[in-house]
């Protein structure tokens, strides 16, 4: 049985819940908090019904955490082309990149764990959204672009459980 993850705003409009196996979590949503019609550079995190792909990891920050999804290293080369016009939209990149790509090999600690999700996949479709994560919260506990974003050991535990059937429902 597919494991679930709902996902629902609170209070302010970038923060909410994620429920898990009767577990209640707070999170971070976009700045425009859940929105159905998902675009480039709105700040919203979509509704939708999704599933997460895989995890990437800063191999040199922690070990690979348990988790039944795949898992690959993030390595200092790796982006996220977040280009609409782009033949690569919303797909991992080599940086450099000719056109507008996020770099995954982040300064600060948002990006030592991310969960790629299905949103705007298969097919892509050009300004749809791209690089919508799950990924860890700010420190002022701030807004996402349009991500989901837990604490560093919330994250960690739901991983325990997670596979590639899990469900994220937003909204």
């Amino acid at each position: 049985m597919p494991q679930h993850w709902k996902v629902s705003a609170s209070g302010e409009i970038h923060r909410g819940k994620l429920e898990s196996q009767g577990q209640v979590f707070d999170i971070c949503l976009g700045r425009s908090g859940i929105q159905p019609e998902k675009r480039e550079g709105d700040g919203a995190t979509p509704t939708g019904r999704f599933v997460l792909q895989r995890l990437l990891w800063r191999w040199d920050r922690l070990r690979l955490p348990k988790t039944r999804l795949p898992a690959s290293p993030i390595l200092a080369h790796m982006g996220w082309c977040d280009a609409p016009a782009d033949v690569r939209y919303n797909q991992p990149v080599n940086l450099p990149w000719p056109a507008s790509a996020e770099c995954l090999w982040r300064v600060d600690h948002l990006y030592d764990l991310v969960l790629v999700t299905s949103h705007n996949q298969n097919p892509v479709v050009p300004g749809a959204g791209s690089a919508v994560f799950v990924h860890l919260q700010r420190h002022d506990k701030g807004p996402t672009a349009g991500c989901i974003a837990l604490q560093r050991a919330d994250l960690l535990h739901l991983l325990e459980s997670a596979g590639p059937e899990t469900e994220i429902h937003i909204g």
